[in-house]
């Protein structure tokens, strides 16, 4: 067939290209007889020579062709990036000449269907899913059924991979309705059904579906089965019977490799030890051919696989010696390294996050155990690191680039960089939509291609921005993180919550300790049940004592008694944590049913939540601009207006040097083309922290704005607040913490903020957003006022005690720096005026006792 292609390219060109034009169908046909090392490098260099001299379209087409044959090579000996870059280039070249114009060359399968399968090996899930979806398009519109059923079965694995079940099995369906579908076709289809059944436990529609596979295919799915269901002794019955089949799956040695990773994974379970860590050798045999010694590679042997990485976590649980099963890990965590290398999308990303996570408290356990046997608290400093990095990767990774931006603004490089990033997630956003609404597969194709286009572009800018602006790691001592702490007379709690195990590390000026606590049934379900007490207002205030007890049992599972001598606390939250109002928590036992009596946590501490240590250590640059815009819909003449919205503005105007829309002018539109021109954003609207299908949101007067959207912004404020409900509840990620508004705000690169954790009330929220402000423009410190406000708020005389609970003031979270309180101007005066008539007071005196004893001693 190659070769018929071949003739038919050959004896087709264009007469006056005929002769590059042949070199390059010369060259690769070459290149195919005898594939080696030698003929690469030979073929590689051609190919430089061939790009830099290709003009017309029939040369470019020869110029796919030996592209495609040479990413393939590659991807055959474990070159995944290389091939990716080559069949990339490829498919960059075949669209923007348009060569599906002039001939029938198989794209799909020359090109993108190799490429999709390369995006999944190597975890870019986002690009993997854009590029299966266009040739299933394609598929659909030349009515290629065979290359739409393939497209299905490779979706399919797909989101088996990342655990989307439910997806893979309306996937198949849909691809058993097309009635010319070969028998392999149909057997992979079956086989693939089988394992997402059994992964949502039907396991007698899974036995059902099970009878029409391979021999192979069978055993391994009733292996899975057993598995499934603990019964791993009968589960390597059927493993070893389909390793004497394995002949019939037709693997490659990638895929090997991965069979003898899942024979390790069983036998470890089992306490076969030995025998898995000779499968894991195995494994690490076929990836690696070259490999000498057994034992952990080095890192210059790895490469961007995602198999090594379930090789070094198996050998790591397997290791008695903590040091060597750390080793294992960092390779684990050097691999995952590589493979984010070619990622380009947040989404791919934040889908890779789940196991990193899992890694980081394997870390942190074996750390926490090392200290216990030796008091040694550089291993608590350590393990701390280690629950860090797995925290907010893609802010702490965009908020590196725009401080990057901010100090080279006019380096061509980077403001394009940024702007491919923005057209990103504009483009992104504009999927969504479309998904929600007509759905026009045409459509969401084109915005597809847009995005691959992106990607593409970013991929070829990075290597040259890492030349001229190397990328270091952002590291920090624990002198650093006490220095700031001690400037700011602050202590550092820090949560990692784990699969097993909650991790509370305390930073003081001159200190750090670690507490823990399991997360047992029982555990789990008191964060979460005490999170959904403030579902409704009635919930509280109907069962006080109920609340009263929870809370302080809450301040106690949180171990939050060790930092009582301190007044500003910084709290880095983490997974359900994130919900958590920690000013609301009650730091000793009361019997009392009136809140403003109760010892809250926020009557004598200041807190400032971050979601990361390296936001709290960053100085970004100030904006100097100190106005307010303000944003109020108020939606008059619905059944959502917010009637104390207005007073809330009114307010604002009283307090600060304020631009107010109110009504229509509140439009999305207006926010775009103000926001980044004022120091201060309040927008008081309704938000949504969206589902499984639709982002979360925030509503203008005219449009609705999705979290995408916000991504896409470029705002330095020095402040924003959300006076919506949940603006800062979303889906939540592992690591990556809830997809809200706030961290929308934050990726566009807010740097301080005041957000919600649920729905809120519109008078109570009018009142905190008054005081919060009057306390905010005599102390410029949100830190301040954020607290200020709520404590004014318990003691105001004319709220009802019922109107006190929680549910009404503590939604409120600040996220950002510990700006200390400004000293009012009239009080400073006062003060200054007292000093400088003491002084002049004791100078008179000085005088004066001076002359009496002059005039002691005169003649």
């Amino acid at each position: 067939m190659k070769k018929l292609c071949f003739i038919f390219f050959f004896t087709c060109g264009i007469a006056f290209s005929q002769n590059l034009e042949e070199a390059i169908y010369t060259a690769a046909e070459t290149f195919i007889s005898t594939k080696n090392e030698t003929s690469l490098k030979l073929l590689t260099t051609q190919e430089t020579t061939f790009k830099n001299q290709v003009k017309t379209k029939d040369e470019q087409l020869a110029l796919v062709f030996l592209q495609c044959h040479k990413a393939y090579y590659l991807d055959e000996h474990s070159k995944l990036k290389e091939a990716i870059f080559t069949y990339e280039d490829a498919l960059k070249r075949f669209n923007n000449n348009e060569l599906s114009k002039l001939s029938d060359f198989d794209i799909i399968e020359s090109c993108l269907k190799p490429l999709g399968n390369l995006y999944t090996k190597t975890g870019d899930y986002t690009n993997a899913v854009s590029t299966i979806n266009q040739y299933i398009f394609l598929a659909e519109k030349s009515k290629n059924t065979k290359h739409q059923i393939s497209g299905a079965i490779n979706l399919a694995k797909l989101y088996q991979t990342i655990g989307k079940h439910e997806t893979v099995l309306k996937i198949v369906d849909d691809a058993f309705k097309f009635s010319n579908s070969n028998t392999n076709q149909k057997a992979l289809l079956q086989s693939i059904k089988a394992s997402s059944l059994i992964a949502l436990n039907k396991y007698e529609a899974a036995s059902f579906s099970n009878n029409s596979v391979s021999k192979f295919e069978n055993f391994k799915n009733n292996y899975i089965l057993e598995f499934q269901k603990g019964n791993y002794e009968n589960a390597l019955t059927s493993f070893k019977k389909a390793k004497e089949c394995i002949a019939e799956a037709n693997f490659s040695k990638r895929e090997l490799a991965k069979f003898y990773v899942e024979e390790a994974q069983l036998q470890f379970i089992l306490k076969n030890n030995n025998i898995a860590l000779t499968s894991l050798q195995k494994a690490i045999k076929l990836l690696i051919p070259n490999l000498k010694n057994d034992g952990l590679p080095t890192k210059t042997d790895l490469y961007a696989e995602n198999t090594f990485i379930d090789i070094f976590d198996l050998q790591a649980s397997i290791e008695t010696n903590s040091k060597k099963a750390l080793d294992s890990y960092n390779l684990s965590f050097y691999v995952s390294e590589l493979l984010q290398e070619n990622w380009t999308s947040q989404e791919a990303k934040i889908l890779n996050e789940t196991n990193n996570r899992i890694r980081s408290e394997n870390c942190i356990e074996l750390l926490y155990n090392m200290y216990n046997q030796t008091k040694n608290k550089a291993f608590l400093f350590e393990a701390f690191q280690y629950s860090e990095s797995s925290k907010v990767s893609i802010l702490k990774s965009i908020n590196q680039k725009k401080k990057r931006l901010q100090q080279h603004p006019n380096d061509d490089l980077l403001l394009k960089e940024f702007q491919l990033i923005k057209n990103q997630e504009h483009y992104t956003n504009l999927i969504i939509r479309e998904q929600l609404g007509n759905n026009q597969s045409q459509k969401i194709n084109a915005l597809s291609e847009k995005l691959t286009a992106i990607s593409l572009e970013l991929k070829a800018l990075k290597p040259n921005i890492e030349k001229k602006y190397p990328e270091r790691k952002n590291t920090y001592t624990l002198e650093t993180v006490q220095k700031k702490l001690n400037k700011d007379k602050a202590v550092l709690v820090a949560y990692f919550y784990g699969k097993n195990t909650v991790y509370q590390f305390i930073i003081s000026e001159n200190d750090i300790t670690v507490k823990s606590f399991n997360l047992t049934n029982e555990t789990k379900q008191s964060i979460i049940s005490f999170i959904h007490l403030f579902d409704d207002a009635s919930i509280i205030n109907n069962d006080i004592s109920n609340y009263t007890n929870r809370a302080f049992n809450m301040f106690n599972l949180l171990k939050l008694n060790t930092i009582s001598t301190y007044k500003n606390v910084v709290i880095i939250p983490d997974g359900l944590l994130n919900f958590i109002p920690f000013e609301a928590l009650l730091s000793s036992k009361t019997n009392t049913t009136l809140f403003e009596k109760m010892p809250f946590i926020i009557k004598n501490k200041t807190i400032a939540y971050n979601s990361s240590v390296q936001f709290y250590l960053t100085e970004n640059q100030k904006n100097n601009k100190t106005d307010l815009l303000g944003f109020f819909p108020v939606f008059e003449n619905s059944n959502q207006k917010l009637t104390y919205s207005i007073d809330e503005a009114h307010a604002i105007e009283k307090e600060m040097t304020s631009t107010i829309l109110m009504n229509a002018e509140a439009s999305k539109e207006n926010f775009l083309k103000e926001a980044s021109n004022f120091g201060v954003l309040h927008l008081s609207t309704h938000a949504s922290s969206g589902d499984f299908i639709i982002p979360a949101n925030l509503s203008f007067h005219d449009d609705t704005m999705f979290l995408n959207e916000l991504y896409s912004l470029d705002l330095n404020t020095n402040l924003v607040v959300l006076s919506a409900c949940e603006t800062g509840i979303g889906k939540l990620y592992k690591g990556e913490g809830a997809m809200s508004i706030a961290r929308g705000f934050q990726y566009a690169g807010a740097e301080n903020l005041v957000f919600t954790l649920w729905q809120i009330n519109d008078l109570s929220t009018s009142q905190i957003m008054q005081s919060f402000y009057e306390n905010y423009s005599d102390s410029k410190s949100a830190f301040f006022a954020n607290q200020q406000s709520k404590i004014d708020y318990l003691k105001n005389e004319t709220i009802s005690n019922a109107k006190k609970s929680p549910y009404y003031w503590s939604s409120f979270v600040y996220y950002g720096k510990l700006e200390p309180a400004k000293s009012n101007n009239i009080l400073f005066y006062i003060i200054f005026s007292i000093a400088l008539g003491l002084i002049v007071l004791l100078l008179f005196l000085k005088y004066r006792k001076h002359d009496r004893n002059a005039s002691r001693i005169s003649p």
